[in-house]
């Protein structure tokens, strides 16, 4: 046997390596060779593709040859030709070249897979939004390892839980502080919460109210720990003519709000999504023509970016998403 010495007698073990391949087997570099030199069918055009000399090409071939037992190609001094044997190779040569490319990305997927427990807090529906479960999705196919825990945000804490570390990002709606990096997710329309016994409520649905409409309704207010630029501008206020809005009872969350608003003590402001995932008995959704829309954002601090976790979701949020307008 080549490459042992005279009188040895390989052992079950050797003799079971050498029916598995060992040197014996073509390598999937000379199978690559083969399959250039295959399309190109000349040994000069097929080096200078490989950046490779000539010579060297024509003893990778040889070898891969006398690995397999048969001839590939037929060789003369003006022309190279593929044998019937070579024919029949081309596509098993190609499929096992895909084959281990398949091989390397499957092994730096799980060189590349995070253990550990990710922590994303959401306001409102946010947890219930198409991107949201595309995300999430996408992220326990890549890294089967990672825990997710969701944890819902107030109106008053859902900046603090970034800044403090409760959360390791959120899926929130801007405006948002400038302390944050943020991926734009889904813009959308804002809508009116209205009581569904106010006059409003009753007007056809292709007839929207304009903001003037609205002007003499009190608007749900937030809990003084909610930053007030950020609940003016979903207030719209002030109005475009530049009167102030006026201020009812204060909501500290989604469901409160809704149930002020049914009650007909204060209407609010909504992403059109509230429509879907929020029917209320006594509550009715409008189109405000002249709304400003409502984008949607996953958002973290900067100075933990670079958590593993945080970094698997940000790395798939990125992939995954492309911001859309509803």
């Amino acid at each position: 046997m080549e490459g042992v010495p005279d009188g040895h007698q390989p052992s079950p073990e050797e003799d079971g390596l050498e029916l598995l391949g060992g040197d014996r087997d073509p390598s999937t570099h000379q199978l690559r060779l083969f399959l250039t030199l295959a399309q190109e069918l000349h040994f000069g055009r097929a080096a200078a593709r490989l950046f490779m000399s000539q010579p060297t090409l024509s003893r990778q071939i040889r070898l891969l040859e006398r690995k397999l037992g048969v001839t590939l190609l037929d060789r003369t001094s003006r022309s190279v030709a593929l044998t019937p044997a070579g024919r029949a190779l081309v596509p098993e040569a190609r499929e096992a070249v895909w084959a281990m490319a398949r091989l390397r990305r499957r092994a730096a997927e799980h060189a590349r897979q995070v253990r550990g427990h990710l922590v994303l807090g959401f306001i409102a529906g946010e947890a219930a939004m198409p991107y949201t479960h595309t995300i999430l999705g996408e992220l326990r196919r890549r890294q089967p390892r990672i825990t997710v825990e969701l944890r819902a945000l107030s109106f008053g804490n859902q900046f603090e839980a970034l800044g403090n570390g409760d959360v390791h990002a959120a899926l929130l709606r801007f405006p948002l502080p400038r302390a944050l990096r943020t991926i734009r997710l889904a813009t959308e329309p804002r809508v009116a919460c209205l009581p569904s016994a106010d006059r409003l409520a009753s007007l056809p649905t292709e007839r929207p109210v304009s903001l003037a409409d609205l002007a003499d309704h009190l608007v749900v207010d937030m809990p003084t720990q909610a930053p007030r630029d950020w609940w003016d501008d979903w207030a719209v206020n002030p109005r475009p003519d530049g009167s102030p809005v006026r201020f009812g009872p204060v909501a500290a969350d989604i469901e409160s709000l809704l149930h002020i608003v049914a009650r007909g003590q204060a209407i609010s402001f909504l992403p059109a999504a509230a429509r879907c995932l929020y029917p209320r008995s006594g509550v009715t959704y409008v189109d405000v023509a002249d709304a400003p829309q409502s984008t949607a954002a996953l958002a973290w601090m900067p100075t933990t970016q670079d958590r593993p976790v945080l970094s698997a979701l940000l790395e798939t949020a990125r992939t995954v998403i492309t911001p859309t307008t509803a």
